[in-house]
């Protein structure tokens, strides 16, 4: 799942307000809402948060995981060095 906690840390350092955003850079409100309520927003909006906060991306979003990534069946099939130890363990 991810998260943007780290974007109201971010703005509160970098003194920017919710109010700034939409008045001074033109930000969308929906956007703001979405990502209030921890909702997809596209990597462009990503990369947008990161230019006006002149920020990296961790600076803006975190990945926790949740249940919704337990959807995949086995996590270290995705993960190739897993895939090895495992073969050279049998």
């Amino acid at each position: 799942m991810i998260i943007y906690e780290p974007l109201w840390k971010t703005m509160k350092e970098r003194k920017v307000s919710q109010y700034r955003l939409i008045k001074h850079y033109g930000f969308s409100s929906g956007q703001l809402n979405r990502l209030k309520n921890n909702q997809y927003v596209s990597t462009h909006t990503i990369g947008v948060l990161c230019t006006i906060l002149d920020c990296s991306v961790e600076d803006i979003i975190e990945f926790r995981m949740d249940n919704s990534e337990l959807a995949f069946p086995n996590p270290s099939m995705y993960r190739p060095e897993e895939k090895t130890q495992q073969a050279e363990d049998t």
